[in-house]
């Protein structure tokens, strides 16, 4: 079966972390999240390993306006204290003064003690109107980059407790895996909040148990395990180092450092592996002018990738962990290096039929044999063999121009990804096929910078709402 390129835009990961960032540092988060929103009761700092902490006392405010308070209770009490054996204890003038002068001291403190009760109960309310007004923030969605969370995609019973969420009876755990990235997970401006990736686990876990980032910038990594221990949900994370070969370094490093601490923050338990590179070797490739990935220009990446990927087991053999951890890599279908997968414990294909431009109809039976003849028999023939992943597959549902409304062969439309996950999803799940479907929801951002299809590969419209698809009912392995 032939090769064939599935990024119209070679020089930049379609799906995620950009490529074109040129390895910018942008805005780095000095802790695990920098938003105000949450719901209420979630520390936005979380101190062990299970993602819980202690609250900051907010009220500690009052325990210094009570201790000012008292400062001056104590001042007003001992500034002028009435000494009777001076007068004459006959003289009805010193007694009146005397009496005078303990109702002044009576109607003082009175006032003091007043003044830090009403300062006190200000404190309070201020406390309270300010936690409701960030929990009726969270209530009614947050917006990253632009786009506005839809508040009415998920129900909770308990809206302080994202545990509690009401399952859709439209929704099943019918999906092996699902590529997603986080709202406004891209460099510089990291827009993303936990309580947008709370909500997007609480209707992955309704799909799939299985999710694949990209890259861990913007501290996406650190975000979806803190939302998987919060909504107690079924679902293992399989984490992403965007590496990029011109920037000597480092987007890896940076990426690197952060899940480091992800894994420290939130344990391995919901952890299922971490890709180094995503599609790097098609990018590599494109930016030498050559498209052999295992010609001499494909070794020269090849080395540059597969110094990372030992970094990262080096890493992770260093933390002394509870489990294993798989480090493997993610690529275009036709782009694998062999001395890059003899390398890792996985590989990740990216397989689109849309890009090889078949039509619906044979789709589905393409994409099951590209990947059996180009991945997994490969993978077969290396002393590692790496256990093979689609890591992406999918349909388009619309596109943004009418020059990239039909591949040569049918139409980007919803009738037709419906076909793709008729004739798709049950059958890959029934074969033991592991694959990652692209993707949860459309992406704004996509669309504004590359057009045509880019940005309509999802379930879900941007606002979290399905499609007009339905789920089959075929549960995953």
């Amino acid at each position: 079966m032939q090769s064939y390129r599935d990024n119209p835009n070679p020089f930049t990961d379609s799906h995620g972390d950009l490529a074109h960032d040129g390895g910018a540092v942008g805005h780095q988060y000095s802790t695990p999240y920098e938003t105000s929103s949450g719901f209420q009761g979630i520390p936005l700092v979380p101190s062990s390993a299970s993602g819980q902490g202690e609250y900051r006392n907010i009220m500690g405010s009052q325990l210094d306006l009570g201790g000012e308070g008292a400062k001056m209770s104590n001042v007003s009490s001992s500034h002028s204290q009435w000494d009777a054996s001076r007068y004459n204890q006959g003289s009805t003038w010193a007694t009146e003064k005397e009496k005078q002068s303990r109702r002044s001291k009576i109607v003082v403190v009175t006032c003091i003690v007043a003044l830090v009760i009403i300062i006190a109960v200000a404190v309070s309310v201020g406390v309270t109107v300010g936690r409701k007004a960030n929990n009726n923030n969270v209530k009614t969605g947050s917006t990253a980059n632009g786009v506005a969370s839809n508040p009415n995609a998920v129900n909770q019973t308990d809206p302080n407790d994202p545990s509690t969420f009401v399952k859709d009876p439209n929704l099943h755990q019918s999906f092996y895996g699902l590529a997603y990235t986080p709202v406004g997970s891209q460099l510089p401006d990291c827009g993303n909040n936990l309580a947008n990736v709370i909500q997007d686990v609480q209707i992955l876990s309704q799909i799939t148990k299985r999710v694949r980032l990209y890259g861990a910038d913007c501290n996406q990594s650190a975000l979806v395990l803190d939302a998987i221990q919060r909504t107690k949900v079924d679902m293992t994370v399989w984490l992403g180092n965007y590496v990029i070969a011109t920037d000597n370094g480092a987007a890896y490093q940076r990426q690197r450092n952060v899940i480091k601490q992800a894994i420290q923050d939130f344990g391995v338990d919901h952890i299922g592996g971490i890709t180094v590179g995503n599609e790097f070797m098609l990018n590599y490739l494109n930016a030498n002018g050559a498209q052999d990935p295992n010609s001499p220009t494909g070794d020269q990446g090849a080395q540059i990738l597969n110094a990372n990927i030992q970094d990262t087991v080096s890493m992770l053999n260093g933390m002394s962990l509870s489990k294993h951890i798989p480090v493997g890599t993610a690529d275009a279908g036709s782009y694998f290096n062999t001395k890059v997968l003899q390398s890792v414990e996985f590989g990740m294909s990216n397989v689109h039929p849309w890009f090889a431009n078949t039509s619906i109809s044979t789709a589905a039976a393409w994409t099951a044999q590209f990947f059996q003849e180009q991945n997994v028999d490969v993978a077969k023939t290396l002393p590692n063999n790496p256990t093979m992943y689609i890591a992406e597959t999918g349909w388009p549902t619309k596109s943004s121009d009418a020059g990239n409304a039909n591949n040569g062969a049918s139409d980007a439309s919803e009738p037709n990804l419906q076909t793709f996950i008729d004739t798709f999803v049950c059958q890959a799940n029934s074969n033991g096929t592991g694959y990652f479907f692209f993707e949860l929801c459309d992406e704004d951002w996509k669309d504004k910078q590359f057009g045509g299809v880019e940005g309509w590969w999802g379930l879900f419209y941007q606002n979290r709402t399905l499609k007009n698809i339905k789920i089959p009912d075929c549960q995953a392995p």
